[in-house]
């Protein structure tokens, strides 16, 4: 089982493998070596690829917006998308259930469908090409405010009954007592909302078209439109866009195993 379970997990990291070990190869390496073993194997590694993509495009500042906005929504949604799924969960809120069938409706509606009117709304705002755009129609999310609702049900109700007699408002209740214990389910929306959004290219490409506030997802595009197209330089690119990537799930990966394994508690 042991040996199978490597198998696979060889097989799933591969392409990441030889994305990162074809940025270190001379160029004319990446391609030759593809019928081989050699395609992960680097003889003579150089940084060259990386000192060339970073000459070529803004990398660095697009890494930086896309980190500013999703900061923004991952922080702000954790507020919203929390508060709503607890009142959802915890309070007596008129037409509860119709309002939770709502939201688990939503979910699966495509965001391609939506992509046309939300862009007019954006844009009757005055929001095209400036940073509102790339965050202020994600903060709000059905599905985060669903799995917080899921895990919040399943937080005893004599805590905040005994919170409640000792004089705690809802949201003193919901400070003091709910955050504390929920840090599992916080992390996995952070994760989630993260990764997601990392990986947006039509949206960001529709409404942040200037370079002041463009993406990494569409900043790499240059690599293959502007010439020449060289492989070694797209290699480092993708490697440069994929750390924080890394960095973030392995810091979080404890919290959000918990947070899958805990979220659908009760139903």
């Amino acid at each position: 089982m042991f040996i199978f379970t490597l198998l696979i997990f060889l097989l799933f990291i591969s392409p990441l493998l030889w994305m990162i070990i074809s940025s270190i190869k001379p160029e004319q390496n990446i391609f030759k070596d593809m019928n081989s073993l050699k395609a992960f194997i680097v003889i003579n590694p150089t940084l060259k690829n990386y000192l060339s993509a970073l000459s070529r495009v803004a990398i660095l500042r697009y890494i930086g917006n896309s980190l500013l906005y999703i900061a923004i929504i991952t922080i702000m949604g954790l507020i919203i998308n929390s508060l709503c799924g607890y009142a959802l969960a915890k309070l007596r809120v008129p037409g509860r259930k119709y309002i939770i069938i709502i939201i688990i409706s939503l979910i699966i509606i495509p965001f391609e469908s939506i992509i046309l009117p939300l862009y007019l709304i954006i844009n009757a705002f005055g929001w095209a090409n400036r940073l509102p755009a790339l965050f202020m129609p994600f903060i709000a999310n059905c599905f985060n405010i669903y799995l917080f609702r899921q895990f919040f049900l399943g937080i005893p109700d004599e805590l905040e009954e005994a919170a409640g007699i000792d004089g705690a408002s809802v949201l003193q209740t919901f400070i003091t007592i709910i955050l504390p214990i929920s840090k599992t389910v916080f992390a996995t929306v952070f994760i989630l909302t993260f990764v997601t959004h990392w990986g947006d290219f039509m949206w960001p490409l529709i409404v942040a078209s200037d370079d002041s506030i463009r993406t990494i997802q569409v900043g790499l595009q240059f690599f293959f439109t502007d010439p020449p197209i060289l492989y070694g330089d797209i290699m480092a690119g993708l490697t440069f866009s994929t750390i924080p990537l890394a960095v973030i799930f392995l810091i979080f990966q404890k919290y959000y195993v918990e947070g899958i394994s805990t979220s659908g508690i009760k139903g």
